[in-house]
């Protein structure tokens, strides 16, 4: 009997691209997903399988889209310092965005989407698309990726709403409403084993502690969450997949091929496990 199999892909900036060689691993096992639930880049990444297209014609896009400005800094914060609501412009990344993913509208995707986001005023983890509210793909999309101090919360509906991430990493919980036999999540977000960065940081002092702090609050976040779904009765299986990421390499769009090929390696480990 055919398992209904729900991918979970977790934010990670540029290290979402991890999830397209995950994916590819998946369907040549024969786990080809019906449903998707992301976070953050990794709902952009979700958004473009959810369209039909290959995981290999999207990593192609991807390590292309990083060759493009999309961490612009905004120059007013040289002047107006924390008067500001982020360092970063918000347009570059929905222009690439709207490059990256053809469709608008959830109801344009080919299999069902859900994208997770954070109301910065309820606290509410707040789902869009499958089996949550719906509101034009891009804004959600944008909202999701919205991390807090790079890019400024996204206003939909009068409510404003950032980085899906600040509650659920991993959004376990919004594949429930597809009752699904099987889920695969897919972690590429912050952990608290992380390696290391590759090379130095080059961030501000105090951008760069806020991540410190941020990514330990996340990791922790994550881990709970994750012991909390095993020894919860009557929920269905997980099958975890952990890829070996480095530290701050959300903006490392010039390794999109490394980070694809770390998905399938590690999502193959997984199936074998």
């Amino acid at each position: 009997m055919t398992q209904r199999v729900v991918a979970v892909y977790s934010g990670g900036g540029a290290k979402a691209a991890a999830h397209l060689g995950a994916e590819r691993a998946l369907r040549e096992a024969g786990l080809t997903p019906e449903r998707y639930v992301a976070c953050s880049m990794g709902s952009v990444v979700a958004a473009a399988l959810a369209l039909g297209e290959a995981p290999d014609s999207i990593a192609r896009r991807m390590a292309d889209l990083g060759k493009r400005p999309i961490a612009v800094p905004d120059p007013l914060v040289a002047i107006l310092g924390i008067r500001r609501p982020a360092i970063l412009k918000p347009a570059p990344l929905r222009a690439a965005i709207e490059s990256f993913v053809a469709a608008r509208r959830f109801r344009d995707l080919k299999h069902p989407l859900a994208v997770v986001a954070t109301d910065l005023d309820s606290a509410e983890l707040v789902v869009f698309g499958d089996g949550g509210r719906d509101a034009p793909l891009i804004d959600v999309l944008m909202a999701s990726c919205a991390l807090p101090l790079y890019f400024p919360p996204v206003e939909i509906d009068g409510k404003r709403y950032v980085d899906g991430g600040v509650r659920s990493v991993v959004p376990l919980e919004a594949a429930l409403h597809a009752k699904p036999d099987r889920i695969v999540a897919v972690d590429i977000g912050p952990g608290l084993e992380d390696r290391p960065a590759d090379r130095p940081s080059t961030l501000p002092a105090m951008v760069r502690y806020n991540d410190d702090a941020i990514n330990i609050l996340m990791a922790a976040a994550t881990r709970t969450q994750r012991a909390l779904w095993l020894a919860t009765p009557g929920l269905p299986p997980v099958t975890w997949v952990r890829p070996n990421m480095p530290r701050d390499a959300t903006f490392a769009t010039d390794q999109v091929e490394r980070f694809v090929a770390e998905g399938y390696r590690a999502m193959q480990e997984a199936l074998r496990a």
